[in-house]
């Protein structure tokens, strides 16, 4: 028999026999009505070891690759080219090749899939949705495998959490509740909750500094769009000037969306309300699978030199590390795509979770293991915490407390990155999270129109864009100071621990974790003071 490369971390294990399964699922044979259904599955090749080190390397001091260098590492093509012929060969349909052929995206029938890369499949039901799943690990003959690092999409029941949480009569809910107007809201009570774009602007020292994000664009990965109605009306509420051509919506896939349901909304509104002068561009995925989020992020990448201004690219997703199989599966594969936005100046800024220490597999859930979520512990970008902010009536900072839900701790796979050191960083070989915090917590939440409502929102899925859109900001002083848009922001800011540019969080707890003075695992090097941050980024 002809030796084949097998790729153990591209799954999670499920049990080899039918019954309930750990986290709740339910696993049974697949049946040949199922195995007659068709699967998108993605293939990812490693970039050249020497190439992708030396990206690696750049990233970590924060320079900026030109796109024109950038654009020129690609996946070896004979890897690539051995893996399409064999996938075209057998029964796959290649739909698409990413620009630096390191992804290439096929569909197969179920059963094909089975035969081709040899594995059992099985039907996977997780939260009343029941999935065709592989239930052992996938292989491909040698020859053609050698390149490739993961197959990625043959367990669509992993897929990434949102992570928004509503505040809801009763209390807190998860992203998916039904938006409806939530109780005792008080918008026009000055500095009360839910907070408006002026006042949390003033909380972080980014008022009255004439700067709107001019020249920059926020991208926002998401799976679906807002509707118009709703951006109007929040801009109206908040006296702001942005018009809806601002606002690009990118259909990755081209299928039919899901409707709103509060995520894409809050990205929207509050990314351009904080940069009311930047344009926004929605890369709507259609679902949370990874196959998609891959494909979307391929198509971000692929629109960067077309929008020289997209400096900044906000994620609201995770799943925990512990579910994600290994090192060498989707990490690996969604690694690299973080890795090459990094090089080519684009910061993205990913929420940290909303379960605290301990996320479940649902990332709403506060009894998992120990663990941090994936995406934010990519050591190429910035993982963003929560924190629970209280206003004065003047607007001033009252309190501000690292919040419960703030995901926070140490990878289980990356290592510590050099530019993560200064006071507080506890001994380790490990990359922490978070890198920074804002505001997160529900109760002391935003404002959001969604679906004709106001609704309260908060959760990491705050934080995020807001600071995606302070990063706007910051671009902007820089660009109008003379000096080139940032690179990768947390070599820049861990130096400026202790300094006016940051107020340290020192109260609250995640559940392990506690907020501390320096870094820690709730709020990370604590919450911005943007003109200073803006002074110390332009001098």
């Amino acid at each position: 028999m002809a030796a084949r490369k097998v790729f153990t971390d591209s799954i999670v294990p499920l049990p080899p026999d039918d019954g309930l399964a750990p986290s709740g699922m339910m696993v049974r044979s697949a049946d040949a009505h199922h195995l007659d259904e068709t699967m998108d599955v993605l293939f990812s090749l490693a970039l050249p070891k020497g190439a992708a080190e030396g990206l690696e390397a750049r990233v970590a001091r924060g320079e900026v690759v030109p796109l024109k260098e950038l654009n020129a590492i690609k996946a070896p093509a004979a890897d690539r080219e051995k893996l399409v012929n064999w996938l075209g060969g057998h029964g796959f349909t290649v739909d698409h090749v990413s620009a630096d052929g390191a992804t290439v995206y096929a569909t197969s029938s179920v059963s094909n899939i089975a035969k081709q890369l040899e594995v059992q499949m099985a039907r996977v039901t997780r939260d009343g949705i029941t999935y065709n799943a592989a239930r052992t690990a996938p292989s491909l003959p040698s020859e053609v495998g050698d390149g490739v690092q993961a197959i990625i999409g043959l367990q669509p029941f992993r897929h990434a959490n949102k992570h928004s949480r509503k505040l809801m009569p009763g209390g807190p809910s998860g992203g998916a509740a039904a938006a409806a107007p939530a109780a005792g809201l008080t918008p026009q009570t000055m500095n009360a909750p839910p907070y408006l774009v002026s006042e949390v602007l003033a909380a972080y020292g980014a008022k009255g500094l004439n700067l709107t994000g001019a020249g920059q664009t926020i991208a926002i990965l998401i799976d679906t769009v807002p509707t118009t109605g709703d951006l109007q009306a929040f801009w109206k509420r908040n006296g702001l000037t942005v018009k809806a051509s601002q606002v690009k919506r990118i259909n990755v896939n081209g299928g039919t969306l899901p409707p709103p349901e509060g995520e894409e909304t809050l990205d929207v509104e509050w990314s351009s309300g904080i940069a009311p002068g930047a344009k926004i561009r929605i890369y709507a995925s259609g679902s949370l699978r990874f196959v998609d989020l891959d494909r979307a992020l391929d198509r971000i990448i692929a629109d960067l030199p077309r929008n020289p201004g997209m400096r900044q690219l906000s994620i609201s997703l995770g799943l925990g590390e512990t579910f994600l199989g290994g090192p060498n599966g989707e990490v690996a594969t969604q690694h690299q795509k973080f890795l090459r936005l990094a090089a080519a100046g684009v910061n993205v800024f990913v929420s940290s979770g909303d379960a605290g220490s301990n996320p479940d597999q649902t990332g709403h859930g506060s009894n998992g293991p120990l663990q941090v979520e994936y995406e934010s512990s990519d050591p190429v970008v910035v993982g963003v915490g929560g924190t629970s902010l209280h206003l004065a009536v003047n607007g001033t900072v009252a309190s501000e407390t690292g919040w419960a839900g703030s995901g926070g701790g140490a990878s289980i796979f990356f290592p510590r990155p050099p530019w993560q050191t200064g006071a507080g960083v506890p001994a380790g070989n490990f990359r922490l999270v978070p890198d920074v915090s804002l505001a997160a917590d529900p109760n002391t939440g935003a404002l959001v129109v969604l679906q004709g409502h106001d609704v309260q929102i908060g959760g990491t899925s705050w934080s995020a864009p807001v600071w995606a859109g302070f990063c706007a900001l910051l671009n902007e002083a820089r660009i109008k100071a003379g000096k080139p848009a940032l690179g990768f922001l947390n070599p820049l800011i861990y130096p400026l621990i202790g300094s006016a540019a940051f107020r340290d969080i020192t109260a609250g707890t995640n559940g392990a974790f506690a907020a501390s003075p320096g870094y820690d695992r709730v709020t990370g090097i604590g919450v911005p003071n943007v003109a200073e941050l803006v002074k110390a980024l332009t001098n």
